[in-house]
């Protein structure tokens, strides 16, 4: 097996492991132990790769927003100048971040609640700035073609969707343990994209 395989092998191996241990412990009660014993590495092994548990979880993070990206790529292909399909491939997955349990949500809520710490601030800085500019390449490719304006300031309406998207991932968090009545839900977020690009989603495209 080549090093940049078994590389990839390793740290897909990994991102499962803490993603099911997410799923089960939380990630506050996740220890490098719990990783060794659930993934079968050794420490060497782990520590070739990260050097701390929320390294692990930055991969996570990194991840989700590889996926999103990918099948945003996709529909761009398929597509061609249609502005709707590749934007739905955004939307569709708004009503993951209303739910507390999901494990990108866990994650973001874990780190904010220690920033403060250089390493973890570095890690919450990284992932803001990629989700930003992950949202100015989608919405400049949608310019380019001609499907969306090009009046639309593509950074400052990418950190607003931003800056929703994290307010709603912590509020599904605090909603675990507060009884929050929420008027601003998903399919909101969804609609006032579309208003803010000029797209109207079909019922059941949001």
């Amino acid at each position: 097996m080549k090093q940049e395989e078994r590389r990839q092998k390793t740290i897909e191996l990994l991102l499962q492991t803490v993603k099911k241990l997410i799923a089960e412990k939380g990630c506050e009660s996740i220890t490098m132990k719990h990783i060794m014993e659930e993934s079968g590495l050794s420490k060497g092994a782990i520590f070739h790769y990260v050097d701390s548990k929320e390294e692990l979880f930055a991969k996570v993070l990194e991840e989700r927003l590889d996926q999103i990206n990918e099948r945003f790529v996709r529909k761009v292909q398929e597509n061609g100048d249609d502005a709707i399909g590749p934007m739905s491939q955004i939307t569709a997955g708004l009503p993951e971040i209303e739910k507390g349990d999901e494990i990108t949500n866990r994650v973001i809520a874990y780190l904010v609640g220690r920033a403060g710490l250089p390493a973890v601030n570095e890690i919450l800085r990284r992932f803001y700035e990629a989700s930003v500019l992950r949202s100015v390449s989608w919405i400049e490719a949608g310019q380019r073609k001609g499907v969306l304006s090009s009046k639309i300031d593509a950074a400052k309406t990418s950190e607003l969707f931003v800056l929703i998207s994290f307010g709603i991932r912590i509020r599904s968090v605090i909603g675990e343990s507060v009884n929050l009545n929420h008027s601003f839900r998903s399919a909101d977020y969804a609609a006032l994209m579309g208003d803010l690009l000029g797209i109207k989603f079909e019922k059941g495209e949001q």
